[in-house]
């Protein structure tokens, strides 16, 4: 990325843990932390990064403001409400944060992001937009509704898609813009409108917390992640 580019996130944060059994895992304590400080801090720290758009329901949003207040987010400028869709909040997140040069948008739920960042980044200068993913390495299979197997698909072709996606700022607002169907990622917005999407190699650490098991799960990584 040239020194003159600007570069902000999106973290969106918005959603309802509705797989988490009645707790918020935006704020379950994770190693002395409330888990969305911890992706945070990752852009925070990050110098590629100048500003943070944090995306939160109405539940969070003065819990969120006291978070960036209690660790020093600097960076998060604006925090905001979010929509009834992801895309919808990634939307909102564009709009409150005004243009920037490049975008990364993250799940607020993934905490081991580190380096893919600047990697990210880096990877985007090709096409405009870049997505971490990493290869699918168990048999997949393709079934109907009564759940026979309709067909194996070639693993050999197959990626996990992860976050951050990292965007050319007009590419995405462009996309958000033209684009109203349902869609899990943003990058699918682009690939609607034909527009190529760079693959770069994500990290099997960098898992999204879903519900109490992968909580568990990132405590571990994160202490890991820690060990000398």
């Amino acid at each position: 990325m040239s020194a003159l580019s600007s570069a902000s996130a999106i973290v969106v944060a918005a959603g309802s843990s509705a797989r988490m059994r009645g707790a918020d895992k935006l704020f379950a304590p994770l190693a002395g932390r409330p888990l969305l400080a911890h992706v945070l801090s990752r852009f925070q720290e990050s110098p590629a990064v100048d500003r943070i758009a944090l995306v939160l329901s109405s539940e969070n949003l003065e819990r969120g403001r006291d978070l960036a207040t209690e660790y020093g987010m600097t960076k998060i400028s604006p925090i905001c409400l979010g929509g009834p869709r992801r895309q919808d909040s990634v939307r909102l997140g564009l709009e409150a944060l005004g243009e920037c040069d490049w975008v990364l948008v993250h799940d607020g739920a993934r905490l081991l992001v580190n380096p893919l960042i600047s990697e990210g980044l880096e990877a985007a200068q090709e096409t405009g937009a870049a997505v971490p993913a990493v290869p699918i390495t168990d048999t997949v299979k393709s079934a109907g509704p009564d759940g026979t197997v309709e067909r194996t698909l070639d693993r050999g072709r197959l990626w996990a898609a992860q976050t951050p996606q990292v965007f050319r700022y007009d590419l995405l607002l462009r996309a958000h813009r033209e684009v109203i169907a349902d869609v899990t990622d943003d990058a699918a917005m682009l690939e609607a409108l034909g527009l190529p999407v760079k693959l770069y190699l994500g990290s099997p650490l960098n898992i999204k917390v879903t519900n109490l098991e992968d909580l568990r799960t990132a405590e571990a990584l994160l202490e890991g992640a820690a060990s000398p």
